[in-house]
């Protein structure tokens, strides 16, 4: 089980954020717009905790309010009956946009090589890429595989906290470093899990 598993039960969390979003007239579209300004603040932040290490606070909030924003644009757009295809497809194109801004400002900070950071970067699309071709043949929305996009947010924020801690090397790499590098393992482990699973409903 990943942490996608339990959108449903996220609902006690997002629909009351949904419901302030909707008295303040914010629209979904809107809100998915906001939590990609959230993602490219990270990124900066990220990129620049290099020679700060106390920014990494500031990106772990950004990278907070990133997935909180993104979870309640889909209840807002269901409370308000503006659930659409436009909207999906929106959602989705800020999605990746919000994860390159992350991963590239902790690649780019040299919290890890910049090998590391592009087989991450290929994980990461490709993964995003086999859960919404599956919706493209009529398969459903996949959300499976060991690490799904709330997993790897959260594995994210809680390396960042922690590197701001502890912030010296472990076998070689800060906190932050093994933390992508153990995305992009799973990522492509992900990957290959959606792959049978297409392949065995097709």
């Amino acid at each position: 089980m990943t942490l996608d598993d339990l959108r449903s039960k996220s609902l006690a969390v997002t629909e009351p954020l949904a419901a302030l979003a909707e008295r303040a007239g914010a629209t979904p579209n809107t809100i998915s717009l906001v939590s990609m300004i959230f993602a490219l603040a990270a990124g900066v932040f990220y990129y620049f905790s290099a020679g700060e290490v106390s920014l990494l606070y500031l990106a772990a909030l950004m990278v907070l309010l990133n997935a909180a924003f993104d979870a309640v644009d889909g209840t807002l757009a269901r409370r308000t009956g503006k659930a659409e295809a436009r909207g999906d497809f929106l959602d989705h194109v800020i999605d990746r946009y919000a994860d390159m801004a992350i991963l590239v400002g902790i690649v780019l900070a040299g919290y890890v090589s910049e090998a590391w950071g592009l087989f991450a970067v290929m994980g990461v699309l490709l993964t995003s890429y086999l859960g919404t071709q599956a919706q493209a043949l009529r398969l459903g929305r996949l959300y499976g595989g060991v690490m799904g996009r709330a997993d790897r947010l959260t594995l994210i924020l809680a390396a960042t906290i922690g590197n701001a801690l502890f912030p010296g090397d472990l076998a070689g790499l800060s906190i932050l470093g093994w933390a992508v590098i153990l995305v992009t393992v799973a990522s492509h482990v992900t990957a290959l899990q959606r792959i049978v699973l297409i392949w065995r409903r097709l």
